[in-house]
């Protein structure tokens, strides 16, 4: 019978669906996703199973060869990945952290980076290769550290916002560390350096201004009227549209696809729909991703570590050591703690993701000779399979020159902002509005999330702190730093929502107190039932008693609570 299978790539996709929906879940209890997906992709790859072919049915159904077109396919992974960087760098977020973002993360890329071009520049290679392997080698893994760090539960530490400062810097240096590579591989084939350069600055100087005005322009409106649509699926498909359409007209001037899908992220950041998008495109990012990282894999011949052992290892101990020995010194120059310093340092001393993309282009453009590319791709994949480990080695220094230095006064710490002990409220209808009032009067620091977008709109043109987004999700409260809050306030007013929220709540951070708006008494008891700290059945005295349990909650004592709630009385 002849066989009805004519998609193109469907063998391909089955065995990247197998691997991202059975294989890597199973490998993520032991290594990082990232790590998993490179692994597996050298297994299936033509350097692995690919060997393997012509001898062993299985292997031949299980690899993939056709690398130009997994390539092609996963670029559309390292677009989401910039665009999710975008995402994450408002600019007031960056100026709130600028003293670390700029000033520490900066020095790191340089330090490092002249440090590591400088030796490979000594060790024969011609001055643009060495300048592509210090400045892609001296960033860290954005994706490993972040996973670390949120596993435990160290993100919003003193020692977890030192690491995120400078993964914010590295992140940010990206894209005009892409842009280098594909000038300096335009001057190798043939133009002048300085001719090329250039030419690439006016287009992209023209290209970036024609972007970011249009957006400004643009994409609130656009949102807007999506958003009140109510249509997840269309708003969905403006995320991507808007990612892949920016990332495509600068692809098509000649620039690089990431750098339009940064600038998309950048615009979006700034508008009320930023968190909403962040949760939306989640998936999306992970997956191409995915992709993306097992394409890496598939690429890397390792063979080549039989061919070299002792250059190889002796490449990774020397690059963990000087990356990590840098980053001490930096971070004791900014004024951390000695025993942050090192846990920091440590945690930020491997090679990451962004190597295989920099060092990747860098060989496509005929920068980057092809068994040097190979070397420093498992030299880098190597670091990163060491990092789990070399965070265990951070955390136990750490703890014991904590230890040493506990008669001595303790440090100011980390300067940076990040949200960590305020009060999240879910809805900001009426009730919520009451709540937030008083918060505000007292000094105490919310965040509400109105799924109404004319709502958030119109209460960020007055300066609230109110986000777009679906409160009744998990997901959208997690953005919200929900886990770090003194305490959630659930406001939305549909039954049904609030009490799946609260249920999901419960599981999700049975630490953070639920304060829950209830319709009647019956609500009310069964709220109480699956989880809630407080309810206070709907009434327009309601938001007066639920506000002062928040106040209650925040640990103001009742003298104030009460002057507090009689002023709002009158």
């Amino acid at each position: 019978m002849e066989s009805q299978l004519h998609i193109p790539y469907l063998r391909e996709v089955i065995v990247f669906l197998v691997v991202a929906g059975l294989v890597v879940p199973v490998l993520q209890r032991r290594v990082s996703p990232v790590l998993g997906y490179l692994l597996i992709g050298g297994l299936i790859g033509p350097f692995g199973l690919g060997l393997l072919a012509d001898d062993v049915p299985l292997a031949a159904f299980l690899v993939i060869d056709d690398l130009d077109g997994v390539r092609a396919l996963a670029e559309v992974g390292v677009v989401f990945l910039l665009f999710a960087i975008g995402l994450e760098l408002s600019l007031d977020r960056l100026w709130s952290m600028r003293r670390l973002v700029f000033g520490l993360g900066s020095a790191q890329i340089i330090l490092t980076g002249s440090l590591i071009g400088g030796i490979a520049y000594a060790w024969g290679n011609p001055g643009p290769v060495a300048l592509v392997l210090g400045a892609c080698l001296a960033l860290s893994s954005t994706a490993i550290v972040m996973q670390l760090l949120i596993e435990k539960s160290q993100l919003t530490t003193p020692v977890g916002r030192l690491a995120f400062s400078v993964l914010l810097m590295q992140d940010l240096a990206v894209v005009p560390i892409l842009f280098i590579v594909g000038v300096l591989g335009t001057a190798s084939a043939g133009e002048g350096v300085f001719g090329g350069l250039a030419i690439a600055l006016a287009e992209a100087a023209v290209t970036v201004i024609v972007i970011y005005a249009v957006g400004r322009l643009l994409l609130r409106p656009i949102f807007r009227t999506i958003a009140q649509t109510g249509s997840r699926e269309a708003f969905m498909a403006m995320i991507l549209l808007i990612a892949l359409g920016t990332a495509a007209i600068t692809g098509v001037v000649g620039l690089s696809m990431a750098l339009g899908a940064f600038l998309a992220g950048l615009l979006i950041a700034e508008t009320e729909y930023r968190h909403q998008v962040e949760v939306d495109i989640e998936p999306f990012k992970g997956l191409m991703l995915g992709l993306f990282f097992m394409s890496v894999g598939m690429g890397i011949d390792w063979r080549v570590l039989g061919d070299s052992p002792f250059w190889i290892a002796a490449s990774v101990v020397g690059l963990l050591a000087i990356k990590a020995t840098l980053n001490v010194g930096l971070l004791l120059l900014w004024k951390a703690p000695l025993h942050r310093a090192v846990e920091a340092g440590l945690l930020l001393a491997q090679a990451g993701e962004f190597a295989f993309i920099v060092v990747g282009l860098a060989m496509s453009v005929g920068l980057l000779p092809g068994d040097t590319g190979q070397f420093m791709l498992i030299v880098a994949s190597l670091t990163m399979v060491l990092t789990p480990a070399l965070e265990g080695l951070a955390r136990k220094l750490g703890s014991r020159l904590e230890e040493r230095a506990a008669a001595l006064p303790a440090g100011s710490g980390d300067p940076a902002e990040d949200l960590e002990g305020h009060v999240v409220i879910a809805g900001f209808g009426r009730v919520g509005r009451v709540i937030a009032s008083i918060l505000d009067r007292e000094g105490l620091g919310y965040i509400a999330i109105d799924k109404d977008p004319t709502v958030a709109s119109e209460a960020q043109a007055v300066g609230l702190p109110v986000r777009y987004g679906d409160a009744s999700r998990i997901e959208v409260l997690q953005a919200a730093e929900v886990k770090q809050a003194t305490a959630l306030v659930i406001t939305i007013g549909d039954e049904r929502n609030t009490e799946a929220l609260t249920v999901s709540m419960r599981e999700a951070a049975p630490h953070v107190p639920l304060f829950v708006r209830a319709r009647d008494k019956g609500q009310a008891d069964r709220l109480s039932d699956v989880g809630a700290t407080a309810t206070v059945p709907e009434t327009v005295e309601a938001s007066l008693q639920l506000a002062a349990r928040v106040l209650e909650g925040c640990g103001l004592d009742d003298e104030s609570i009460q002057r507090r709630i009689q002023l709002e009385r009158c």
